[in-house]
């Protein structure tokens, strides 16, 4: 255990948990809505740090991150539990923590993270797979000492973070790739269990700390697919984000709670991605259809390929000094 970060004493023995934008009020004995944060005698702790469930070496695409060192890979890490209850969730067997469950993982230090990920060759550490936030200490520590040893460091994240936190963290922080599940309270009432005006204010403090941002919309048919949330999310991407922000459209298919619904048709993500162009995003991507060719990057201005994708693999790359070798436009992103 470790002393968590951002909380405040309430009464007798209540804490006000400081960390997301949930606010949890939790009793002495009681944890967090991420099942992995516990007072203990008006003490807050993380109960996770260091504690991996997860770690492997992905391609830096995987994330998904498209215009950060593209072909690169990153060590991604990851613990138990998330602040969110989505019924799409595809890694719910790690993030989903039952009441007073124990915490089970790996033990690792941030030290042997930084040095595990630079003796394999990457680029850069992602927090990823469940939550970063709900991590956020063992993050903390591991993304100081990364960003000393020239690595990146990135989150994969559903953008509920509170400013503060953020705040401290973002010196350390160089992209985030954040998933806008939808477009109305509705989607994120019953489908996620969060707010999405919490999640749209997140994002903008995202971008307000100059941090690179791609977002991410897994489209389920019948929940968020409809013509006005695709605008929406556009839209606000357009006008809060900048149209060089890319906007990754992925294919859902059936799992956890939501086994009733379809797989995302191809014709509806080439819809969003219409949607997308005409809001005027100049990088919108189809995620979880290898070989459709919504993977690679156009040049905004002259339609060149760029970069060709099949999957997560790069087939071809011929940006140069970060612009179009044709045209010479400026293609947005980090170490193109």
């Amino acid at each position: 255990m470790k002393e968590a970060m951002f909380y405040q004493r309430e009464g007798i023995s209540q804490v006000r948990c400081g960390l997301c934008r949930f606010q949890c009020l939790i009793s002495d004995g009681a944890r967090g809505i991420c099942g992995v944060r516990e007072n203990r005698g008006g003490t807050l702790y993380s109960l996770v740090y260091g504690q991996l469930c997860a770690e492997h070496v992905d391609p830096i695409e995987k994330k998904p991150l498209f215009h950060v060192m593209p072909g690169s890979t990153s060590f991604s890490i990851a613990t138990a539990g998330c602040n969110f209850h989505c019924k799409h969730c595809q890694n719910y067997t790690i993030s989903q923590v039952e009441p007073n469950a124990p915490i089970r993982g790996v033990l690792r230090s941030p030290q042997e993270i930084v040095q595990h990920a630079i003796h394999i060759g990457c680029s850069s550490i992602s927090y990823t797979y469940t939550e970063p936030t709900i991590f956020y200490e063992f993050a903390y520590d591991t993304a100081r000492i990364a960003h000393e040893a020239g690595l990146r460091n990135i989150f994969v994240t559903n953008g509920y973070i509170s400013t503060a936190a953020l705040a401290t963290i973002a010196p350390f922080l160089d992209a985030a790739n954040i998933d806008l599940k939808g477009f109305s309270e509705e989607f994120y009432r019953d489908i996620v269990h969060a707010r999405l005006s919490e999640t749209l204010d997140s994002i903008i403090d995202y971008r307000a700390k100059g941090i690179w941002l791609e977002i991410t919309t897994l489209i389920i048919p019948g929940l968020n697919d409809s013509d006005s949330q695709l605008q929406g999310i556009a839209q606000f991407i357009a006008a809060n984000l900048g149209i060089d922000t890319p906007w990754h459209v992925s294919q859902f298919y059936p799992t956890y709670k939501l086994t009733n619904r379809p797989r995302t048709p191809v014709a509806t993500l080439r819809r969003a991605r219409d949607i997308g162009r005409a809001a005027g995003l100049r990088y919108v991507y189809e995620g979880n259809v290898p070989g459709e060719g919504g993977e690679n990057t156009n040049c905004p201005s002259c339609s060149t390929v760029l970069i060709k994708r099949f999957g997560y693999a790069i087939e071809t790359n011929i940006i140069s000094s970060g612009a179009c070798p044709n045209c010479g436009t400026a293609i947005a992103g980090i170490d193109l």
